[in-house]
């Protein structure tokens, strides 16, 4: 039965690990790939602190992005460096209006950026194009709001960089699920070329690289920033983590209920083993009684029932692997599906399979079975001999 137990909890605390490192992984998707934030954003220096208040002065002219893409170009870990815009106005459909938030992407570079992530693939309609500047991609919620569909015309307004309204026609190409329940009322996609003549302006806001391997992002982001610097570019570079609004407070969520589930669990387990070779011992004191007046020490019986407990978390452990292997066989065939806070649709649950996580957990375990045995073992050791022996 301890050894039950511990194979549980073995598998308790594996499983929570291998779902909360898919959930890592997914996270990590959707700020790269599904926010378009890429691994690395580029921006003029101070456009952090001072750029939404005197945008003009801080976004780079056509000359310095075609600088920087060049030079951003030459590292062979980037995939790809592309210019972005972001646009705040209003849209209207001739009869109703409402704010709206945009990005300004080149479409060619932005369908390398999603890759797979099928959650922006437009549920109506088609994607914004290089060919069509005036087409626009909505997300449903601020679709349905102005009523509009695939192939409606409307009105985009916003301010220039100068401080005028500027009002051009727009097509809905598409219209899309952002995935999250907080911007599918707000957000829309425009062209690179068309959000530019929205705020009258040549100049970008930012460029986006993206990289083969996401483990390289710090340090690209330091041999970029000295590149750019020697070429007489000032500008401040941000990671994918920085910008990601949910990412961080996401895991730090999910890392401290990994820890208050792993100690609920270790400590039921150390409980039940102290329990069991408690039982053991108390019911072999004549034997240990006869193994001290054979002249076995103290530690000598504490190292016996140290090996003991050693034993009992390695075979426990055992228990556990078999019963981790099942149940993530079993969640791999047929992934239960839920909608996590602030998505819009069920997700399947996948947990990983981290075999690295098994083998620390298999020390672990060990380990505190042997820390659990000592404890009774070292009490019945000192017992006095005579006592011991005599012992019913």
């Amino acid at each position: 039965m301890t050894m039950v137990a511990i194979g549980v909890g073995f598998a308790a605390i594996g499983l929570y690990h291998g779902y909360i490192h898919n959930a890592y992984a997914g996270l990590r998707v959707i700020a790269i790939r599904g926010e378009g934030l890429g691994h690395l954003r580029i921006n003029k220096a101070g456009w952090n602190a001072k750029g939404k208040l005197e945008p003009e002065k801080y976004m780079f002219t056509r000359e310095e992005t075609e600088k920087i893409m060049k030079l951003v170009g030459e590292e062979k870990d980037v995939v790809l460096s592309t210019p972005q815009m972001q646009v705040v106005g209003t849209v209207t459909n001739g009869a109703t209006s409402t704010v709206f938030i945009a990005q300004g992407v080149v479409p060619k570079d932005e369908v390398i950026i999603k890759g797979d992530w099928v959650v922006f693939k437009p549920r109506a309609g088609h994607k914004i194009s290089d060919d069509v500047l005036y087409g626009v991609e909505m997300a449903k919620d601020l679709a349905a709001y102005l009523n509009m569909n695939a192939g409606s015309n409307g009105i985009v307004m916003a301010q220039t960089l100068a401080g005028q309204v500027n009002a051009l026609d727009m097509q809905v190409s598409g219209v899309y699920d952002t995935g999250n329940d907080f911007s599918n009322d707000k957000f829309m996609r425009f062209n690179f070329k068309f959000a530019q003549s929205l705020l009258d302006t040549q100049s970008a806001e930012r460029v986006v690289v993206l990289l083969k391997e996401w483990e390289d992002t710090e340090m690209m982001r330091d041999r970029l920033l000295k590149k750019l610097k020697a070429a007489g570019i000032d500008c401040e570079i941000r990671t994918w983590k920085e910008l990601s609004l949910g990412y961080l407070k996401m895991k730090s969520y999910l890392d401290m209920i990994f820890i208050f589930i792993a100690s609920i669990v270790l400590g039921i387990v150390i409980m039940t083993t102290i329990n069991t070779m408690g039982m053991a011992i108390l019911e072999r004191t004549k034997e240990i009684g006869t193994l001290r007046a054979l002249g076995l020490k103290v530690k000598g019986v504490s190292l016996l029932f140290t090996l003991e407990g050693a034993l009992l978390g390695f075979l426990g452990s055992i228990v556990g692997i078999l019963l981790h292997i099942v149940v993530w066989v079993i969640i791999r065939l047929f992934p239960p599906h839920y909608v996590p806070p602030g998505f819009s649709e069920p997700v399947p649950m996948f947990i990983d399979m981290v075999p690295w996580m098994l083998l620390l957990l298999v020390f672990c375990f060990i380990i505190l079975s042997m820390i659990a045995a000592i404890i009774p073992a070292r009490g019945a050791a000192r017992k006095n001999i005579v006592d011991a022996l005599g012992h019913v």
